[in-house]
Parts: structure tokens; sequence; C-alpha cells
């Protein structure tokens, strides 16, 4: 009669079980509570009971990662599996987050957990956007210019090259200043950030553009660039140096030998 009752039941043989882990695991964690409060310690009851649930079967035995591109997962597993108890409840999500944020390569994290003994966690990683060289190192950035990873002259990803100090922090704006210019941005090799106040672009064909401080006056000035090298065909003529640093005004540098440097109106 008994098999009968049980079969007759809206639930499954597994369901069931479940139900009566969890009745065991409630009553276990309600015994602990009660001795801890007997002996006057409130403080420890929530760990102690938390013990109990990991003894009774609710802990990280399993950690579950996405969303890993570059990132080494060993170093994840580490950060979260660094914890005083691995029971379920005890688990820091928060400072398990907090650890990984510290890495360049995390843009942002998301810890869970999926009782009854998974620990998920959910990254997205910064995508690279440009490579600064300073000091004689490169350097993968983000859009953001945060500094991702050391990277080797052999191994350099098809990505926008930045030179100087603090340039990196100058990412957003470099792309912003070429952005002005759909027909010259392609051709460009690497943004030189000078003096920590204007661009010298250099071309792919080697050439040299020195462009005035300031965002507006770049863009402007660079905008009639494009204009000019589309009507006149400014690039691979045999000029070494463009210098537009005096708005108005373009001086062109021969390579020595040929003919001295001509300025030229630009009509802004």
């Amino acid at each position: 009669m008994l098999d009968q009752a049980v079969a007759a039941l809206p639930f499954s043989q597994a369901t069931l079980t479940r139900i009566a882990t969890w009745g065991i695991v409630g009553t276990v964690g309600a015994a602990a509570l009660g001795v801890a409060m007997w002996f006057g310690v409130p403080a420890m009851a929530g760990v102690a009971i938390a013990n109990v649930v990991g003894d009774a079967g609710l802990k990280v035995d399993e950690i579950q990662i996405d969303g890993i591109k570059r990132m080494d997962k060993m170093t994840v597993y580490t950060q979260a599996l660094d914890q005083d108890s691995r029971a379920m409840p005890l688990v820091d999500l928060a400072l398990v987050r907090e650890r990984l944020l510290k890495y360049p390569w995390v843009k942002d994290a998301r810890v869970s957990r999926r009782l009854p003994n998974t620990l998920r966690i959910f990254i997205i990683e910064r995508e690279p956007a440009a490579i600064w060289q300073s000091h004689g190192q490169l350097m993968l950035v983000d859009p953001t210019g945060v500094p991702l990873e050391p990277v080797s002259t052999d191994a350099m990803p098809d990505l926008p090259l930045l030179v100087g100090e603090g340039a990196n922090a100058q990412e957003p704006a470099r792309k912003k200043l070429l952005d002005e210019a759909p027909s010259i941005e392609p051709l460009v090799k690497a943004a030189t950030w000078v003096g920590n106040r204007r661009w010298d672009l250099t071309f792919a064909s080697g050439e040299k553009l020195q462009l005035p401080e300031g965002e507006e006056e770049a863009a402007k000035s660079l905008r009639k660039f494009a204009e000019l090298d589309a009507a006149q065909g400014l690039l691979r003529k045999g000029t070494i140096r463009f210098d537009m640093r005096v708005p108005g005004n373009m001086v062109m540098q021969r390579p020595p030998g040929q003919a001295a440097t001509t300025s030229v109106e630009t009509g802004e």
C-alpha cells in the first residue's frame, strides 16, 4: 500500500529523494543552530549551520566558467577556491568578484551559486583595441586605454599602434580623431602622442603628418589633409613630412637633395 501511495504522488523518485535530503539538511541545520545558541555564541550560529550544510553535501565541488577567451582559467579557479570554507553558504561571492576585477582582462564578472554544488562565474573580458609602445615595451590596450598584457614584436596583432608616454590614455581621442577622416584611417600605421598635447600620424607609406594642438583644430586639419590627398594624391609622392601645426598652412618637406620645403595655403 505504501509503494502504491508513493507511486501515485506527482513526483519522480529523484525528486522525492531530493526532498528527503533537503529535509534532513534542514533538520541538522536547525539542530546546529540550537547548539550554537545554547552555548551563547550566536555569532557562530550561521557558520555552524553553513558548515553542517556543507558536510551534508552542499559544498563547492564544481566551478563553471563562461566568457573566457584570453584569461587563464586556472587563475579564476584559484581566486574562487581561496576561501575559508567551501560550504556553499560560506562562499563569499562578492569577494570572488572583487578579486577577479583586479585582473586587467576582466571588465566585469558575475558570480552565483547553483545548488547543490556548483559555483558559476561569468566573465566579460576587455577587447584589445590598440598596441601601445612606450619605453621600448609593447602593450595591448582596450578601447579606453587600459593596459592588458605585453606583446612581442613577432606576435603583434593587426591593431593600431600608439606611441609615446601616456598615449594609451589617449586611445579614445585617437579613435575619435581618425573617425573624422575615414579615407585616411586605414592608411595610418602609427599615432604618436607628442608632449602630451598633440598627434603625429605616420602612414604605412612612410610619410609623417604633424597635426596642431586641440581636438577641434586637429580634426579640422586632418579633414583638410584627406580632401587634398583625394584631390592631389599627396601620399607616395616623395614627401617625407607634412607639417600642419599652424592652422591654415601645410609645409611639405622633401628628402635631402631634392626640392626645398614647400608651403601650401590650405584655406582653413
